[in-house]
């Protein structure tokens, strides 16, 4: 390759629309032309870049279209399984759940769709739980910790067969 052809890391979008740029391009922060604004970022991180790029040179061919949908398919299966075991116990069951359509909003729209409305509707949640006064709030986090604690207590108890509730009354008795 002659060396006028050579392109800076940050500058391969550049040189394959034909765009010409000093060192460094506006992705990376500098100004080009004084017009950039900072808070327009129009291309994705390179990261997701690169992911995109490998994901359309997978679909390009039938047999890797084929085979994405079905490991997509079974991956987000397994991790949403997962997270609905989990969702009982105290943890992360609902942020797995959200994981597992996360992996197949790669390949379905449907999931994508189900993807946006969750944020949406959790977004709203949270945004409305900030705007309650303090009080509110403490019941709130209140009511979630006594749900949390009843069912490890249902946990235990059913799985386990220890009543820790049984327990802690006699150690109160006994001590």
């Amino acid at each position: 390759m002659p060396e006028d052809d050579r392109v800076p890391r940050g500058d391969r979008r550049a040189a394959s629309t034909g765009e010409r740029s000093g060192r460094g391009s506006a992705v990376e922060g500098e100004d080009v032309g004084g017009e950039w604004d900072a808070a327009v970022r129009t291309e994705p991180a390179p990261r997701w870049r690169r992911i995109r790029t490998a994901l359309e040179i997978i679909r390009a061919n039938p047999t890797g279209r084929i085979t994405l949908k079905v490991v997509v398919a079974v991956a987000g299966a397994i991790v949403v399984l997962l997270g609905l075991a989990l969702i009982p116990l105290p943890g992360p069951g609902w942020l797995i759940v959200i994981g597992g359509l996360g992996i197949w909003a790669v390949e379905f729209h449907w999931a994508k769709r189900l993807l946006n409305f969750t944020r949406r509707h959790v977004q709203a949640w949270a945004r409305w739980v900030r705007e309650q006064s303090l009080l509110v709030r403490l019941v709130l986090g209140s009511v979630g910790l006594v749900f949390v604690a009843v069912v490890v207590w249902l946990s235990l108890r059913a799985s386990l067969g220890i009543d820790v509730l049984a327990r802690f009354m006699h150690y109160l008795a006994t001590h």
